[in-house]
């Protein structure tokens, strides 16, 4: 699924074919559901559900595979201020940054496009602020805690309210990701602006950088490894930095090692293979696969022409994601294509032509997209969509 200026248009990405074309105004923010099929529509007040139409039955040892007109199903989760959506360990958690509000559901809640609200588990933070949620596996819920004004705290707590770990040094902390779990449970990073701060075996663990001002606000795991890729922004006064080094956080030791592309990127530049590999997309139009322990560059795939990041955050640019099924999808909306890269062989495969110039970029594929989802007989999953 791809957003305009105007609505969302649904690609079969086997074949280019345009599937569907929603019409819906204002910005529009894509969030993978986590159960392959649906995503969650930011639209101001309220997450919208959008299904892609992909649909399975189980019949004995096989699947059947079918598909449906995607649409927007009507069901909808308010939330003031729509933020932040992490799937995690069968979980989805969505924030609300108007009112601090946290609603949990399971995954496969939205299996049939429809969500009421016994099915809905409500957290409220102290204080409504720009804030994130992460469900664990243990059943207890990592959240942030801050205001309008400022925001430094990470809390776990329990289902009955109890706060079992607490950090409060991580200033402007912003945004989270998951790395492969250790024998005691989940591994979470997230970014500050003197540093990150990783959960790790029940404890939060500070890692030392050495700037002042030490920014990693966008951050991108994988379950198949410790290591978190992140950017790395070292200037408070920049109205918009432009790095070319990122950083690569090693949820293991605390540490991060940097590793300079050679060229600039921004927010939508980063994702994950499904080895591990880390992504970034470069101003000079080239995807760079890079080896997460090593940080050494695997493939460089010219992919889209030159490019900078536009002035306004919400303005079109080259946005880069991977799905399920290990292919990277990266839009270039100035040529209204989209490019679909295999970043094991480092090649690109497709290039298909857009009807609109594409804002925001979500990627499903039928396969559950969060650990602790198991497909069951008769779940959804089927070829590729974005």
């Amino acid at each position: 699924m791809l957003t305009y200026d105007g609505g969302i248009i649904t690609v079969d990405t086997e074949t280019g074919e345009v599937l569907a074309n929603t019409e819906s105004e204002g910005f529009l923010r894509l969030n993978n559901a986590g159960d392959g099929r649906h995503v969650l529509v930011s639209a101001g007040k309220e997450f919208r559900v959008f299904d892609s139409g992909l649909i399975v039955e189980g019949h004995g040892d096989h699947d059947h595979y079918y598909e449906q007109a995607p649409e927007l199903t009507g069901s909808m989760i308010e939330a003031p201020e729509a933020g932040h959506v992490v799937a995690h360990e069968g979980k989805t958690a969505l924030f609300a940054d108007g009112t601090g509000a946290i609603s949990i559901m399971a995954t496969t809640a939205f299996e049939d496009g429809q969500i009421s609200s016994d099915e809905v588990q409500g957290y409220s933070t102290d204080a409504a602020h720009h804030g994130v949620a992460v469900p664990l596996s243990s059943g207890d819920l990592l959240m942030t805690q801050g205001t309008e004004d400022s925001r430094s705290t990470v809390q776990v707590v329990s289902p009955d309210g109890e706060v079992l770990a607490e950090t409060t040094d991580c200033p402007g902390v912003h945004g989270e990701a998951a790395a492969m779990p250790t024998s005691a449970g989940d591994v979470v990073s997230l970014g500050c602006e003197n540093g990150p701060v990783v959960y790790r075996d029940g404890e939060f663990h500070k890692v030392p950088v050495e700037e002042t001002y030490q920014r990693s606000g966008n951050q991108f795991g994988s379950h198949e490894s410790p290591i978190v890729l992140a950017d790395y922004k070292v200037d408070p006064d920049a109205e918009q930095e432009r790095p070319t080094l990122v950083g690569l956080i090693d949820t293991n030791t605390a540490t991060m090692k940097t590793v300079d592309v050679g060229s600039a990127y921004w927010f939508r530049s980063l994702a994950r293979g499904a080895e591990g590999e880390a992504l970034v997309l470069t101003y000079d139009g080239e995807l760079n696969v890079l080896d997460e322990e090593t940080g050494e560059v695997i493939h460089e795939v010219p992919v889209v022409a030159p490019w900078e990041e536009p002035d306004e955050w919400q303005s079109p640019a080259p946005t880069v994601k991977v799905g399920a099924d290990g292919f990277a999808y990266v839009t270039e909306p100035a040529a209204k294509k989209l490019h679909v890269i295999d970043v094991t062989d480092g090649t690109l495969l497709d290039s298909f032509d857009l009807p609109e110039t594409p804002v925001e970029l979500a990627v499903v594929t039928g396969e559950s997209e969060t650990p602790g989802h198991e497909h069951a007989e008769g779940e959804n999953h089927s070829d590729s969509e974005g």
